[in-house]
């Protein structure tokens, strides 16, 4: 008996690493493909894990008042014919109960371009990955106001995720900021 519990173990461990591997491939090519969409099917796309400064992950924590989820983010650097056209900040904040990976897409002097909720995980407050609402966070960067109810509108049903996507993307505008120079 116990070695058919060893094998099933063993084989469910197997398909558990087998889907979060996909699941994580996934999420990189919804966001290049995202990438594509907004900045052109010519653009070369390099992507970094990059591990957050320890000074510049407080100094951004502070500012949004939400802490990272990791100590790293996802940076795509967006180049065309050998120029940096635009970044990609990639990362996880929490909604209710579960991560919201989101994607904001910065100019070369850290202007928002667009954000996009790449994986939402929740049943409810799904709202917060629609086109229009993503809207009110392009112009804004570092300095810029990020309150849900006043300079981004509120979403009715889902105050949390609403709340926690726009702190992080303003976390990432911060951040930009602080690494990009």
């Amino acid at each position: 008996m116990a070695p058919q519990i060893m094998t099933l173990t063993l084989m469910m461990c197997a398909v558990s690493c087998l889907f979060f591997n996909l699941n994580g491939q996934d999420i990189r090519q919804t966001t290049e493909a995202i990438l594509k969409q907004e900045l052109g099917k010519s653009i070369s796309i390099a992507e970094d894990k990059f591990t957050i400064p320890a000074k510049a992950k407080k100094n951004a924590e502070s500012s949004a008042k939400q802490k990272f989820l990791n100590d790293f983010i996802y940076i795509y650097k967006v180049s065309e014919k050998g120029k940096i056209k635009a970044y990609g900040f990639l990362d996880n904040v929490k909604g209710k109960a579960m991560p919201i990976t989101f994607l904001v897409v910065f100019n070369t002097k850290g202007v928002i371009l667009s954000s996009h909720i790449v994986k939402y995980r929740e049943q409810y407050g799904g709202e917060v990955a629609s086109k229009d609402w993503n809207k009110d966070f392009k112009g804004k960067d570092a300095g810029s106001d990020y309150t849900v109810g006043k300079s981004i509108d509120a979403i009715s049903g889902a105050t949390i995720s609403a709340n926690s996507v726009s702190k992080g993307i303003k976390k990432l505008a911060i951040l930009f900021k602080e690494i990009i120079k």
